[in-house]
């Protein structure tokens, strides 16, 4: 999955920069996503499951000024493409009923807080100084020991713990007093 949202990406970031055959590939390789995406969740011939491709495919394009470069495209991408099934079934007037066990595979996986999340973090980490900003995204985010995060970093093992402590802190700190919102 994150091999599929690496390629679309960086077609998505080639296009915007103005690459055309990179946005044909895009669109190409969406459409071939997005058929059985939308095919599972209707009951309805293929004429249908075609024509919601096309107008998610519509919508990226037009849209694709407001993604965010430093985003995940998927989820952007599949968010699109949920309102415009929904979009559909308002016009259907489509009321179905499932089984309870079966709700999960009505609903696409749901990124967007993963990408909201990750969209937080880097506006509280690019608060802090570099130095601890490297040393807490070498070791709490990339997983790194102390070592190795020293090694990454440059800085001695006991300079990355102080580092990620003071960072850490001053992250709580910004937290606790609303001021590390992305939106604030």
């Amino acid at each position: 999955m994150q091999d599929v949202e690496a390629e679309l990406k960086t077609l998505m970031l080639l296009g915007l920069d103005g690459d055309s055959a990179a946005q044909e590939r895009l669109l190409s390789r969406l459409a071939a996503l997005l058929a059985p995406f939308f095919a599972r969740r209707l009951a309805r011939g293929d004429a249908e499951v075609e024509d919601l491709v096309q107008e998610t495919l519509i919508a990226l394009h037009t849209r694709r000024e407001s993604f965010d470069r430093a985003s995940r495209f998927t989820p952007w991408a599949y968010a699109i493409a949920r309102y415009k099934l929904i979009d559909h079934y308002r016009r259907s007037r489509v009321r179905g009923w499932r089984p309870l066990e079966e709700a999960g595979a009505l609903f696409a996986q749901d990124l967007t807080g993963d990408a909201m999340a990750a969209r937080d973090l880097a506006v509280l980490l690019g608060q802090l100084p570099p130095k601890q900003r490297s040393a807490i995204e070498q070791t709490r985010i990339n997983g790194l020991s102390t070592e190795e995060a020293s090694r990454a970093t440059g800085l001695s093992p006991s300079a990355v713990k102080v580092s990620v402590h003071r960072g850490l802190k001053a992250l709580m700190t910004r937290v606790n007093a609303g001021g590390g919102h992305a939106d604030g």
